[in-house]
């Protein structure tokens, strides 16, 4: 996943910690309920899924943010869940901008931009964002 098959990582704050662990609380209990349909299974990366098949059931593998609705897969007719589309988060994104009274056009991608130029013109070290930061302090 990612930008040129990488995935990203990024910090939280501890302030979120409570919050996320009720979501994957919550995503765990679609899970179970999708294993107990006959669903849960996820497609697993390159040759994984012979390796070690039942990992497509197991929780480390699903979707942090899943889709509300399941689909059947057509050439499996297995039940899945895939992650939720990226335009819902990049509407809430937008909508929040706007209930805060931010004029200026806000997307996800502002994010990146909002912590990796900050953390780049303090030149804190991070295996992330600096290494290819272009931005420069004056």
């Amino acid at each position: 996943g990612g930008k040129g098959a990488r995935d990203r990582r990024t910090m939280l704050p501890a302030s979120l910690t409570d919050a996320l662990e009720a979501h994957l609380d919550r995503v765990k209990r679609l899970h179970d309920r999708d294993v107990a349909a006959g669903g849960g299974r996820v497609v697993l990366p390159d040759a994984l899924e012979l390796k070690s098949p039942a990992a497509a059931f197991s929780l480390g593998w699903q979707w942090v943010f899943p889709a509300r609705r399941r689909y059947v897969e057509a050439e499996t007719r297995e039940m899945r869940r895939h992650h939720v589309d990226v335009s819902v988060l990049q509407r809430a994104v937008s909508d929040a901008a706007r209930d805060a009274g931010i004029r200026q056009r806000v997307t996800c991608h502002t994010f990146r931009h909002s912590f990796a130029t900050p953390t780049c013109l303090r030149a804190v070290t991070t295996s992330g964002p600096c290494r290819s930061c272009s931005v420069t302090g004056t």
